[in-house]
């Protein structure tokens, strides 16, 4: 694949190991002249540019409608898709080259649909409810009001080899008025942690002497860090596990190098910030 062209992250939901590695290796092999592709991690913070679904599994299907593709969003379903999904359809046994082109045609009508809204001064990438709303909802609206919590207004602390990405995040933050920190130390990490609101750490995890799941699991252990977002910061060098970071409580990962509008839009999620 050509590096330099600009890759546009894919979201496979409900497939089978099998075909979600079959259809990865598909991907990884993109011409040149094309588009490129990148699967997400299912626990990537990052938003997707296209989706990706299993149209045989009534599961998939059903999360894919709760992610509202649309045009900016397209979404291609394997198999079969109800037509309110507004997906395009493959049929299988896969084939690359029809795959490709699908993809690549998604691809040309993903970027009308944001020329069109920047021309008109609106946003690219829509807001996207965290939960799935239920088809029907007979719960006591006294039950939504005592699950609701304040946003967010704790610090950034950013774990990282040198203070580069606390600027760059400083700036991303602008006006915010929002305290940004930075070390690569562990037990600093955890005494700010400890001592002050921190709101998100981003953890890069090719820091020396860092282990990025134990600190995690130190730092939710702390009485007033529940609430606290740990993201991991990840290398193509660096196993993820993702059930290991699941069970010490980290929230989610991004892919380095973090393109500057994919770490925007996680921290504006993460902090509960405004467009």
């Amino acid at each position: 694949m050509d590096k330099d062209k600009y890759p546009f992250a894919v979201r496979l939901i409900g497939f089978e190991p099998a075909e979600h590695a079959q259809i990865a290796a598909m991907l990884e092999l993109a011409p040149a002249h094309g588009p490129g592709y990148v699967p997400l991690h299912e626990d990537s913070l990052q938003e997707p540019d296209l989706f990706v679904a299993n149209g045989s599994r009534i599961e998939a299907l059903a999360a894919l409608a709760a992610c509202n593709p649309e045009p900016m969003q397209p979404a291609l379903a394997v198999g079969e898709a109800p037509p309110e999904l507004c997906a395009a359809c493959v049929e299988r046994p896969l084939d690359m080259r029809i795959l490709l082109a699908e993809l690549a045609r998604l691809v040309e009508l993903r970027a009308d649909a944001i020329a069109q809204r920047s021309s008109r001064g609106l946003p690219v990438v829509p807001e996207r409810r965290r939960r799935q709303r239920p088809d029907l909802d007979l719960s006591d609206p006294a039950q939504y009001l005592s699950q609701r919590q304040q946003p967010p207004d704790g610090a950034v602390l950013i774990v990282d080899t040198g203070g580069t990405l606390r600027e760059h995040v400083s700036r991303l933050l602008g006006g915010r008025k929002r305290a940004v920190e930075w070390t690569d130390c562990a037990a600093a990490a955890l005494r700010l942690c400890d001592e002050t609101a921190v709101s998100v750490v981003l953890i890069n995890t090719s820091t020396p002497h860092i282990d990025p799941y134990g600190l995690c699991a130190s730092i939710k252990a702390l009485p007033n860090a529940r609430r606290t977002a740990v993201v991991f910061l990840v290398g193509g060098t660096f196993g993820y596990d993702p059930d290991r970071a699941r069970s010490v409580g980290v929230r989610g990962l991004l892919d380095k190098p973090v393109a500057e509008r994919h770490l925007a839009g996680a921290l504006k999620k993460l902090l509960s910030l405004p467009t």
